[in-house]
């Protein structure tokens, strides 16, 4: 919810819709969308493997997929929100040209998330090592969750990911 709200107030003029399982991420989300007043910010409490059912396809200009559980044992592999099965269906809603952008403090996910970029025949825009070790211009990178500031605070390196189906 924390991202979802950021980016809506850095971008009055887009739409955002932030989607989650988890009931108290999108209470959080919801509230401060409210109390800003801000029209363009919307959240779907619901297993992403969903998505379709709520978006057509090349509706969305892009996917931020932020922090999320690396699901580091092999046999739970499919279910990491960069798999192969979740690039297809983000292939399907998302329009051509779209970004797909990871954002995580697990090097595992982040090494994974790029051979499945190569392997599903897309293309890397932009790669950060360390978010906040790096120059990087791009301001949606700067945005903090709690769990972000929890990472940071352990001192894990945030790194970043975009690229193109």
């Amino acid at each position: 919810g924390e991202y979802t709200v950021a980016m809506a107030q850095m971008y009055p003029d887009r739409n955002f819709v932030g989607v989650d399982l988890k009931g108290a991420r999108m209470w959080t989300g919801a509230k401060a969308a409210l109390n800003l007043k801000l029209s363009n910010v919307a959240f779907l409490r619901m297993p992403i493997e969903r998505i379709a059912d709520c978006f057509g396809t090349d509706e969305v200009a892009e996917i931020w997929i932020t922090f999320p559980d690396p699901y580091l044992s092999q046999c739970r592999a499919k279910k990491r929100l960069t798999s192969p099965d979740f690039i297809s269906l983000y292939r399907r809603i998302l329009r051509p040209g779209g970004l797909i952008h990871l954002k995580t403090d697990e090097p595992n996910l982040f090494a994974y998330t790029q051979k499945v970029i190569t392997n599903s025949g897309g293309h890397l825009v932009d790669k950060v090592d360390d978010v906040y070790g790096s120059s990087t211009e791009n301001e949606l990178l700067r945005i903090q969750t709690a769990y972000e500031r929890r990472h940071i605070a352990d001192n894990r390196t945030i790194r970043y990911l975009s690229f193109h189906l």
